[in-house]
């Protein structure tokens, strides 16, 4: 895994830890807890970035809220986002489509 080499907005420098480049692009590594009081981004523990979704884990309700969550904390469009891995898990790696490379 190679660090990225995407330009990040400066408010997000503390998200590099968890993020990291592969053959599609740049990779966001998250773990998820459902049926959370509220909706909410916590901390980068672990190489990680910790996300509360009120969603439960049935119908992919829970994917899609942390799908809109790390978009609305991006500040992009959810369809800039797509689960690589951790369909049915707690930790999940997220490409991140919205950044790009620098060239």
């Amino acid at each position: 895994m190679r660090a990225p080499s995407a330009r990040l907005p400066a408010h997000l420098d503390f998200l590099k830890p968890a993020l990291h480049e592969e053959k599609e692009g740049i990779v966001l590594e998250v773990y998820v807890i459902p049926r959370a009081p509220c909706d909410s981004v916590e901390e980068l523990r672990d190489g990680r970035l910790f996300l509360r979704v009120k969603a439960v884990p049935e119908k992919g309700r829970a994917n899609k809220a942390v799908l809109d969550l790390i978009a609305n904390y991006l500040d992009t469009a959810p369809s800039n986002l797509r689960i690589l891995r951790g369909h049915s898990s707690r930790r999940k790696s997220i490409l991140l489509q919205s950044f790009r490379e620098n060239r």
